[in-house]
């Protein structure tokens, strides 16, 4: 087990944000920001309607074609387009619920099931090559990431043939619960592809999968998709932490230093690149600078938002299920103390209860972090914006006066679901109507939206703002 408790960042030559160059992941607890925080030039945003008539809209993404063209991933198995001028297109861009004659090939029985997230290839202009996470009816809710090619003919939508002439499964990643699956795919600067996997479900990790670098749950992994022989699914970075400690070798008992002894991790999952995380549904990098932020959805009492420079080498343990965040797992009472485990989170914010019998909070609480995407505009230089699933708080996380700041941008009435940042650096955020006890299905909730954050004094004369609490 590799455990980091710190990683300093440094300003690489280029990088534009100067406040960047202090930044450090935290060392001590205290150094955790808290609700209460301040960015600097204390950024005021609202949120405007792009497009409406979205059936649970669960993840966003920009092909960065130069179309301006925004995709929406609708729970039930489909991806819609919204064009530049914010016209939803009526067919999908993609539709599993019809590429298999036995039915959708997408598993929406629980509300965190369906498909997750899309990503394009970085070479999507020459290529056309996309990729998808979701669970596999077919295979028991598995996690599936699939690898479709766009008719350059036909580019704004992809036909059910198209899908099967052209698909290449890239993973099958088996789940044991039918929640706490993560989700979100991303290509990193690096043009590698980064997944967010959640530690298996139930609650609590019961399988110690966060800490178990023998499997892929609760891990962030990290794979090359771009394989010299197109049927080799993928290739595992030379680079990622556990690939040349999982190799099989020949064993020596003399002549090896306690070092050398401790790299040796024989039978580590090679794609791994951070574990020790519960559920990271979203994860965004700063255009900017490479640095990565990760949203990982907490348990019963606080809600964990992670960095990770850009000069990380990989293998940073966050601690779950030893501690949640900066936090013990379990917290009994007010007083549980323990031991803290791997690379502290740069922001907490609690639930309702901080604690078993705690008073209720009454401000900066909530209950699901989701993260949206890092902001480089609107007074917000390189903040990391975050929305709260049950509360709609839009929180902004970012370095200033030497520590890390967690600011309450707003309140509003949305139930934030997934964000990126589109083609014009500008953030976008999608919303549904799909709570535990309340969902009625992927097709039968309360259609949701997309919105984009601007600056407050911004908003475009006769736009619809969402709503705020205060």
């Amino acid at each position: 087990m590799r455990l980091v408790t710190a990683v300093a960042a440094v300003a690489a030559v280029g990088f534009a944000v100067s406040t960047a160059a202090a930044q450090t992941v935290p060392t001590s607890r205290d150094q955790v920001a808290y609700p209460g925080g301040h960015l600097a030039n204390n950024p005021k945003v609202a949120l405007v309607k792009i497009a409406d008539g979205l059936h649970d809209p669960v993840g966003v993404a920009a092909a960065f074609d130069g179309s301006g063209r925004i995709f929406i991933c609708e729970r039930v198995g489909r991806v819609r387009i919204v064009t530049k001028d914010g016209k939803l297109l009526d067919k999908p861009f993609l539709d599993l619920t019809k590429i298999n004659p036995l039915g959708n090939d997408v598993q929406t029985g629980f509300v965190e099931q369906g498909l997750w997230s899309i990503a394009f290839d970085p070479d999507f202009k020459t290529n056309h090559y996309f990729y998808v996470h979701y669970s596999s009816l077919p295979f028991n809710g598995a996690g599936v990431i699939l690898r479709v090619t766009v008719d350059p003919a036909s580019p704004d939508v992809v036909s059910a043939d198209q899908v099967v002439k052209t698909n290449k499964v890239v993973m099958l990643i088996p789940q044991p619960y039918y929640n706490h699956d993560g989700g979100m795919i991303q290509f990193g600067p690096d043009g590698y592809l980064y997944i967010s996997r959640g530690d298996g479900g139930w609650e609590g990790d019961p399988l110690n999968a966060g800490q178990d670098i023998h499997n892929w749950w609760g891990k962030i992994l990290r794979i090359n998709v771009h394989v010299p022989d197109d049927s080799i699914p993928y290739l595992v970075p030379n680079d990622n932490p556990f690939n040349a400690a999982q190799a099989n070798r020949l064993m020596f008992l003399f002549g090896v230093t306690e070092e050398q002894f401790s790299h040796i991790k024989i039978g580590a999952k090679p794609e791994i690149w951070a574990y020790g995380v519960r559920n990271p549904y979203q994860f965004h990098f700063d255009k900017k600078t490479g640095d990565l932020f990760i949203a990982d959805v907490g348990q019963n009492h606080w809600e964990n938002v992670f960095w990770q420079p850009h000069t990380s080498k990989g293998g940073e343990n966050y601690g779950w299920a030893i501690n949640a965040g900066a936090h013990c797992f379990p917290t009994i009472d007010a007083h549980t103390t323990c031991p803290q485990v791997g690379v502290l989170p740069v922001a907490n914010y609690p639930h309702e209860t901080k604690y078993p019998g705690a008073p209720k909070e009454t401000a900066g609480f909530g209950c699901a972090v989701i993260g949206l995407g890092v902001a480089n505009y609107a007074g917000l230089n390189g903040a990391y914006l975050a929305g709260d699933w049950c509360t709609g708080r839009l929180w902004g996380i970012g370095w200033d006066s030497g520590k890390w700041q967690l600011q309450e941008l707003a309140q509003t009435n949305l139930q934030f679901t997934a964000g990126n940042v589109l083609e014009d650096g500008t953030v976008v955020a999608t919303n549904c109507y799909c709570f535990y006890t309340a969902d009625q299905g992927p097709l039968a909730n309360p259609v949701g939206a997309l919105w984009r954050v601007v600056e407050a004094d911004k908003v475009p004369a006769g736009a619809e703002v969402a709503k705020t609490v205060k």
